[in-house]
């Protein structure tokens, strides 16, 4: 499902970049879109692809046991899909809501056993999260059709997908619903003639310890905390 949906993402993106080549005499010939900025709101859709991962530490049960002879976080992508509510403060600063945000994302743990038939083993975690990112941009001054901005802020994220709570745990890792993250990036705002495109690279570091621990999990004991990480880039369209 998973796979489907960020192949139909992709797609897109790059149907957004063709259009935005195609239309690049468009940016030269004129100023588009004069007024835009001194709006009060501005409403859009956005569209992400993303690389996340765990950091985590190692439990001093870790160094006790040698079943388990190493854990590493695997990088993975997945696709991020919001709605974009801006709010005019000045005229270098914006209020960022997203009062819809869901992000698709896969994550892994790779686990190096000592006494078993099969010496790697890969636990990967799903996640679906509703997230509510609050955010504040500084823009430059435009320039023709280009304005750089820059945007800092945070944001509740809430995992429909999370494990914490089932029963049958044997081989799993249990995490927690709820998090809490700080986000930094910037992008660049072009003005076309009937919209705005804007390209926007993210980082988001979680501040909440997200292992719920059982100590009688083969695959949870070993670890002591885990926090997100994610890098995200999306297209953002007004």
């Amino acid at each position: 499902m998973h796979h489907l949906l960020r192949r139909k993402i992709v797609l897109i993106i790059l149907s957004f970049v063709f259009c935005s080549t195609s239309s690049i005499a468009q940016l030269r010939d004129a100023v588009n879109q004069e007024n835009h900025d001194d709006k009060p709101f501005h409403f859009g859709i956005n569209i992400g692809y993303n690389k996340s991962h765990f950091n985590f530490t190692h439990h001093p049960r870790f160094l006790q046991y040698d079943s388990i002879m190493d854990v590493e976080s695997i990088n993975n992508s997945g696709i991020n899909l919001a709605w974009l509510v801006n709010v005019r403060m000045s005229n270098h600063f914006d209020l960022r809501l997203h009062p819809l945000d869901l992000t698709f994302s896969d994550k892994e743990f790779l686990y190096t056993q000592k006494y078993s038939s099969d010496t790697s083993i890969t636990k990967k975690i799903q996640s679906i999260t509703l997230s509510f990112p609050i955010q504040i941009a500084f823009s430059s001054d435009r320039i023709g059709n280009f304005k750089v901005y820059t945007i800092a802020g945070g944001k509740f994220d809430y995992d429909l997908a999370s494990n914490a709570g089932a029963s049958k745990a044997e081989d799993l890792i249990k995490l927690k619903k709820s998090d809490l993250s700080v986000e930094l990036g910037m992008g660049f705002h072009i003005y076309f003639p009937f919209f705005v495109l804007s390209p926007e690279i993210k980082l988001s570091s979680g501040l909440v310890n997200l292992h719920s621990r059982d100590v009688n999990l083969k695959y949870s004991n070993v670890i002591d905390k885990i926090n997100s990480k994610m890098m995200t880039f999306s297209l953002t369209v007004e």
